[in-house]
């Protein structure tokens, strides 16, 4: 299969909604060749990078639009113009390459389609793009729902948040301290001819120049270093970690901080890592393996205490709590095509719950740290100032730091184009014994000794 078709594929799937790139592409590789695999993910992700631009351009140059059940031929003609617009392939390779592959979707009729659309583009797209970007839609590529909770949100800022989204997003490290400090590693990177800098407020952060292969890194196997962005590793110094602590990590998958507590402590008593999904533990368990640690993974619904929880309580919680992950488009552009405006609502009920759940868990004393990648105030400190109002046996705790926007609960980092992704931090303690909750709660499901 041609990397251009295997893009189109993909992405046809993720704009009938059925599933995002992160499952569909990999289907669509396996009959890719080696060579070409790296060109197929290049242009499924930078066509859904650019869907609402490239949209905007289709629905100009075409007489009508294509129908439902030719979502195929829709997803096609997008991937070619990211190839004319965005890409260094030379412009008749990527529209005959284009245009042949409706013959292999047999749909031979499509070519002549094709081809006038992708050549008028060639021709004409500079004028047309002047008039189309009136609209910030297309001027920014982000779909209107999520440009007006972004504006609505930070009216400063939105337009930069977006800037960033849309551009390559930096492979950044952390080191295993329990091997080697960040200088050190600096060092062998720079032995290794690889230029880094160490990232500003992660102690354990390398940024790369450039982008590699995880083997390519020194000490990859031998577990010196992991893959995880400086935003996701502020969240775990926040815990206060010490020996002899019971520590809960709470949808933990894929497991960097599940990894980067046990880094950061190696005398804890104990360390559950919990996620919902059985096949997303194992992504856990690799990581675990590679870097030599040890964890208790279970699966469950977090919110189901009966299935999981033994009644001894937790001196430490991380919940990194299922969001949007509009603070990490740039890694996963196809979240401007998945995610809808009505998913907001029903995912701050759902953090509100695992929350609720989980501090039924925490020891007197102890500390819950709640994580987002989400910018969206209504799933970050919307969703804490709702929970603080509930409990009483609740308090909140500076996340202090040179780091983010201070916000009314918790504190915020935008995306960076040139550093971390878009996460959000708040820290609490428990002062009391938890009373019964009022609100949303997980008091009826299955507490241990009810």
């Amino acid at each position: 299969m041609s990397p251009r078709l295997a893009a189109a594929n993909a992405l046809a799937t993720v704009m009938a909604g059925k599933a995002s790139l992160g499952t569909s592409l990999p289907a669509q590789l396996q009959h890719v060749s080696d060579r070409d695999q790296a060109l197929a993910q290049e242009l499924a992700f930078g066509t859904a990078r650019w869907f609402q631009r490239l949209d905007g351009l289709a629905n100009a140059l075409l007489d009508k639009p294509l129908k439902a059940a030719d979502r195929d031929l829709h997803a096609l003609l997008l991937v070619g113009l990211y190839q004319l617009l965005f890409t260094r392939i030379p412009a008749h390779a990527a529209i005959d390459e284009t245009v042949d592959s409706a013959r292999v979707l047999k749909k031979p009729w499509a070519k002549g389609m094709l081809n006038a659309v992708l050549r008028r583009a060639q021709r004409e797209h500079t004028e047309l793009f002047a008039a189309l970007e009136r609209d910030p839609t297309i001027r920014l590529s982000h779909p209107r729902w999520l440009q007006k909770h972004l504006k609505q949100a930070w009216p400063e800022y939105w337009e930069a948040i977006c800037i960033a989204n849309n551009a390559h997003p930096p492979m950044t490290l952390r080191v295993n301290q329990r091997a080697i400090d960040q200088q050190s590693y600096l060092m062998k990177l720079a032995e290794a001819g690889l230029s880094a800098r160490a990232t500003p407020f992660s102690a354990q952060g390398i940024t790369l120049e450039q982008s590699c292969d995880v083997q390519q890194l020194p000490g990859f196997a031998a577990g010196e270093v992991s893959v995880q962005d400086e935003a996701a590793q502020l969240a775990v110094p926040l815990l206060e970690l010490t020996a002899g602590q019971r520590v809960l990590d709470a949808c933990c998958a894929p497991g960097g901080k599940t990894c980067h507590i046990l880094e950061q402590e190696p005398g804890l008593d104990e360390l559950i890592a919990l996620d919902l999904e059985p096949k997303r533990l194992q992504r856990v368990r690799d990581n675990l393996q590679r870097l030599g640690l040890h964890a208790q993974l279970k699966a469950a619904d977090a919110r189901e205490l009966g299935a999981w929880w033994d009644g001894q309580p937790f001196q430490r919680i991380l919940l990194d709590a299922p969001c949007s992950a509009t603070g990490v488009i740039r890694r996963h552009p196809d979240i401007k095509l998945t995610r809808q405006a009505d998913d907001i609502p029903a995912l701050a009920i759902l953090q509100g719950e695992l929350l609720d759940a989980l501090w039924q868990t925490l020891d007197v004393g102890g500390i819950l740290v709640y994580a987002t990648c989400s910018v969206l105030p209504e799933e970050n400190s919307q969703v804490i100032a709702a929970f603080l109002e509930r409990q009483s046996a609740a308090r909140e705790l500076p996340v202090a730091g040179p780091y983010g926007l201070k916000q009314p609960h918790g504190r915020q980092l935008l995306p960076d184009d040139k550093g971390h992704d878009g996460f959000y931090l708040a820290k609490l303690v428990k002062i009391s014994a938890s009373p019964t909750v009022t609100g949303y709660t997980a008091q009826d499901k299955g507490t241990p000794g009810t």
